[in-house]
């Protein structure tokens, strides 16, 4: 393969990408610094700013290790105006994937994950390090779910959305778009688009939020 150009450089799980793609057997041919600051690239390959970069690498797939949902949704168009074309999608080697799930460009599982059959993802949903993912999920483009969450059977996260580290998301329940499960809140009723819930049983702290970190997936 001819490997995997890396768009925002400056996002500390770069890391855990990285790896991902030395299990799987892809190189990294490139990074792209979008944001002034520390690139955290570790490879040896090259680094550019968004303005010099080459033209034939625009031809090259391209990841996204961004956590925020609007961050990753405004990385992505970045991306795509200065002409990168083909989105990747990767399960890291260490999840068993099944054979029946559908998922859509862009997507990142992380590794120690659990993936249930008969899921739909969409779009650049990000799933980090060991997260449990149930059977029949359906979740929106630019859906994040945090390190340890367990999102129980048929559960549907709307776009945008956020499940925070070791949440616990019951079976069925539906999650609303650009809407925040805090760390470590358990969730039996669903959620509506917009806000945050905390706690266990997870109740509703707050409304009218713009998503997660206040930045909205249209």
């Amino acid at each position: 393969m001819q490997g995997i150009v890396i768009y925002a450089t400056g996002s500390p799980i770069l890391v855990d990408l990285e790896e991902s793609l030395f299990r799987a057997g892809i190189p990294v041919c490139a990074g792209v610094q979008n944001l002034p600051g520390k690139s955290f690239l570790s490879s040896q390959a090259p680094t550019f700013s968004p303005d010099v970069v080459p033209d034939d690498l625009k031809e090259c797939p391209f990841m996204v290790p961004l956590f925020t949902p609007g961050n990753r949704q405004q990385a992505v168009r970045e991306a795509e105006q200065l002409g990168f074309k083909q989105p990747f999608s990767l399960i890291d080697p260490s999840v068993a994937a099944p054979r029946v799930l559908r998922f859509d460009a862009g997507l990142y599982v992380n590794a120690g994950c659990s993936l249930g059959a008969g899921s739909d993802l969409g779009a650049f949903v990000f799933i980090n390090r060991g997260a449990a993912i149930g059977h029949h999920a359906c979740f929106g483009r630019f859906v994040s779910i945090g390190p340890g969450a367990v999102v129980g059977g048929q559960v549907t996260i709307g776009k945008g959305s956020m499940v925070g580290a070791g949440a616990v998301v019951l079976p069925k329940v539906m999650i609303g778009e650009n809407a925040v499960v805090a760390a470590g809140a358990v969730v039996f009723r669903d959620v509506p688009d917009h806000c945050v819930v905390l706690g266990n049983p997870a109740r509703v702290v707050k409304t009218k939020i713009r998503g997660y970190n206040e930045k909205t997936v249209d």
